[in-house]
C-alpha cells in the first residue's frame, strides 16, 4: 500500500492569520467544517509568529498584508523556527513581486483570494504534503524565476569547501524532475513510487547539499543543467 495524502488518518492541523475578523473566521469556519483541524488563528505578524510556534499546525493559511510584521517576515520566521511548518499564503494580491517574494520567504504555495472554498481545500491537503500549490498562471512565473536566479554568476567557490557530497541515482532522478517543475505526486506517479518515497528522497537530497527549501533545491538542480536533461 503506497503513502499518499488519502492515507493520512489524522486530520491536518491548520492555522489561519488575515487581520480581516470576518475572513479570518469565515475560512477557519469553512476548513473546520470540512474536516480540517483548526488549532489557532491569528490577525497580525507579531501574533502568528507566537500563535504558530505555540499551535505547532501542519499548514499555516497566511495573509500577505498584516499589521505589525509582513506575512514574507512571518514567513521566514516560522519556516526557520519549524522547517517541516508548510505555508499557503492566501493573498488578494497577484503581483508578481509578492508572489516571488513569498516563495523565497520560504511558502510552499500561493492562492489568491478568489479562489473556491473547494480549490482552498484542495491546496491545503496538497501543501500539507509539500507539494508546491499555486493560483493558474503563477507555477510558470515561479519556475521562471528560478531559471533567472540559476543564470546569474554564482559567487566564487571557497576552497576551503568541501566537495559536494554524493547524491544516489534515484535521488538525481528526482532532483531533475524537481527542476522540471514536476509536483510531488507527478514525480511519484512517473517514478512509480510513493508519493512518502518522494518527500524522504527530496528531504534526504536537501540535507546531504545543506540547502533549506524547495526554492534553494531547484535553483542548485537548474545550475547544473539538470532541467534540460
Amino acid at each position: 500500500m503506497t503513502d499518499t495524502t488519502e492515507d493520512r488518518r489524522d486530520p491536518i492541523k491548520v492555522m489561519v492569520v488575515d487581520d480581516h475578523p470576518m475572513w479570518r473566521d469565515a475560512v477557519a469556519r469553512d476548513l473546520s467544517e470540512s474536516g480540517f483541524e483548526v488549532v489557532a488563528t491569528a490577525g497580525d505578524g507579531d501574533q502568528a509568529v507566537r500563535r504558530a510556534k505555540a499551535a505547532a499546525p501542519d499548514v499555516l493559511v497566511l495573509d500577505l498584508n498584516l499589521p505589525g510584521k509582513p506575512g514574507v517576515q512571518v514567513c521566514k520566521e516560522v519556516v526557520g523556527e519549524n522547517p517541516a511548518l508548510r505555508v499557503l499564503v492566501l493573498s488578494a494580491s497577484g503581483e508578481h513581486a509578492d508572489v516571488l517574494e513569498a516563495v523565497k520567504s520560504g511558502a510552499t504555495g500561493y492562492l489568491l483570494k478568489s479562489a473556491s472554498t473547494g480549490e482552498l481545500q484542495d491546496a491545503v491537503r496538497r501543501t500539507a504534503v509539500g507539494d508546491p500549490v499555486f493560483t493558474p498562471g503563477l507555477a510558470g512565473l515561479v519556475l521562471g524565476e528560478y531559471r533567472r536566479l540559476a543564470s546569474e554568476p554564482a559567487p566564487a567557490p571557497d576552497t576551503d569547501e568541501p566537495k559536494a557530497p554524493r547524491l544516489t541515482d534515484r535521488e538525481t532522478e528526482v532532483l531533475r524532475l524537481v527542476a522540471k517543475g514536476l509536483s510531488y505526486k507527478q514525480i511519484a506517479e512517473r517514478l512509480v513510487i510513493s508519493h512518502r518515497t518522494v518527500q524522504n528522497h527530496v528531504q534526504n537530497t536537501l540535507g546531504k547539499l545543506q540547502l533549506h527549501n524547495r526554492v534553494e533545491l531547484v535553483r542548485y538542480a537548474i545550475e547544473r543543467g539538470l532541467d534540460d536533461e
